[in-house]
């Protein structure tokens, strides 16, 4: 049994109050993963750039400016 079923299943065999209380548990629960996804990815970006403001610009907005004729 896949494990959605089985969450499915027992939840079926509360009584509507508790059914009530386990979707409130749910939602939370993914509230809490979608904060810590993004806090997860911040976390990697702040990694990744990490240093990168100590090294010497390579390019200016001179650089990026297309000059049309």
């Amino acid at each position: 049994m896949v494990l959605s079923e089985k969450i499915q299943e027992y939840i079926q065999k509360l009584p509507p109050a508790f059914q009530a209380e386990a979707l409130d548990y749910l939602e939370f629960l993914l509230a809490k993963a979608e904060r810590e996804d993004k806090e997860w990815s911040r976390l990697s970006l702040a990694s990744a750039m990490r240093g990168m403001e100590d090294e010497p610009e390579l390019y200016t907005l001179a650089d990026l400016k297309v000059k049309y004729s």
